[in-house]
């Protein structure tokens, strides 16, 4: 083993029993950096478990997403396609007038759903992601209200059921789809339908008094033109953040929208304030730990100074001292940071067991991921590694006839 490793050995074992030596000291000082990082924990936790809960919440409902088209307009395929570029955005899908988007569902006389929903999906839509894509026009995706009430699962086939009047007659259509999947509550919680856009611009033109091949009727119109205009779409933004920006490009083109922007923003002015409050209370917690740092370890060389002399008078070099007292800083704030981090974990529990009761919307109130314990440790080992470097600038100064004078 060389002598390097051998000094280096000798300088970790000397700073350990120096610790264990002075034990009221070493308690004292772990104690004062423990009453700054704790708290520390406690609040980003806190900061984090609530803001990012908000945030998820408001990700796992694809509807804050949405941005709304007020009234019914003209839109045509190029308007559709100059939509589908934007950056901003995530899904579109045309959507007819809002007078023929709904319908009757019907599995018996016990069970149905008057004036249910009808909505177009395909693939990449929000409501509908993570279940079976429709690829027939008689396939049907089902809102969870919709599902109860019907009583179905899926596989279950129902009948859809639409009436128009047609030269003073009412005329009814229907069609029996299968049911693909059923759609959870907290993304669509309204009696609603999903269908291929087919199955959508069928039900117009069945409504608008023409034959259809999916709802066979003798009367009406035959070949109904091309669907080149719709009056409405379905329009969402690929994140909370470009709901806006999506929305305010939409309003340029006259295009009028709605969309959650009040609890999109309610929202991001919690985090700001949460910002704020955390980074006040952590520069003033972080200079005081400093300080405490500056103040245990100075206290501490001005103790030493026969010590730190005879060591010098022993043989030890300036880099061996400095070694000695930042391992020696780096041994406590590990020891401080592994009790606060127990600390902070009996807090986290009791924040989450009373605090998640009262919550109902939000179980989860203080959570940190493993990154974050991370950062603080490094944070910690370096602030106390930089104030004991500063501390040893003293130390070296300190000439081996101290020892001798004192003696």
């Amino acid at each position: 083993m060389s002598k390097m490793i051998l000094k280096w050995l000798l300088i970790i074992r000397l700073s350990l029993s120096d610790l264990w030596y002075d034990k009221k000291v070493s308690f004292c000082i772990i104690a004062s950096v423990i009453s700054v990082i704790t708290p520390l924990l406690l609040l980003f936790s806190l900061k984090y478990g609530v803001v990012s809960q908000l945030r998820q919440q408001l990700l796992n409902d694809p509807q804050n997403l949405e941005i709304k088209i007020v009234g019914n307009l003209n839109l045509d395929d190029a308007m559709f396609d100059w939509i589908k570029k934007q950056p901003e955005t995530g899904f579109v899908i045309p959507l007819t007038r809002s007078l023929n988007t709904q319908a009757d569902l019907v599995k018996d006389s016990s069970h149905f759903v008057s004036s249910a929903e009808i909505i177009p999906t395909a693939s990449g839509d929000p409501l509908t992601q993570d279940l079976p894509s429709i690829n027939d026009k008689t396939q049907i995706l089902l809102s969870a209200l919709s599902a109860e009430k019907l009583q179905v699962t899926v596989g279950s086939h129902i009948k859809l059921f639409i009436t128009r009047q047609l030269d003073g007659k009412f005329e009814k259509g229907s069609i029996e789809l299968e049911v693909k999947g059923i759609i959870p509550d907290n993304r669509y919680s309204r009696a609603a339908a999903f269908v291929s856009l087919d199955l959508l611009i069928a039900m117009e033109n069945f409504y608008d008094g023409y034959q259809s091949e999916l709802f066979a009727t003798n009367t009406g119109k035959n070949n109904p033109p091309p669907h080149s205009l719709f009056a409405r779409a379905r329009i969402y933004a690929n994140s909370l953040d470009n709901v806006a920006p999506l929305s305010f490009k939409l309003r340029e083109k006259n295009i009028e929208t709605r969309t959650q922007s009040n609890v999109i923003e309610n929202v991001k002015a919690i985090d700001r304030v949460l910002n704020f409050i955390f980074s006040v209370i952590a520069i003033t917690a972080g200079l005081g730990c400093i300080l405490s740092f500056a103040g245990s370890f100075l206290s501490n060389i001005e103790r030493k100074r026969k010590d730190i002399a005879f060591m010098r008078l022993l043989g030890f070099q300036s880099k061996a001292i400095m070694g000695y007292l930042i391992n020696q800083a780096v041994i406590l704030s590990c020891l401080a940071f592994f009790v606060s981090f127990v600390l902070f974990l009996l807090g986290n529990y009791a924040f989450n067991a009373v605090l998640g009761k009262n919550l109902i919307s939000q179980p989860i109130v203080s959570r940190l991921q493993f990154y974050h314990l991370i950062i603080a440790f490094l944070l910690c080992i370096v602030i106390s590694g930089v104030v004991a470097a500063i501390g040893g600038r003293r130390a070296i100064k300190i000439q081996p006839a101290e020892s001798l004078r004192e003696a």
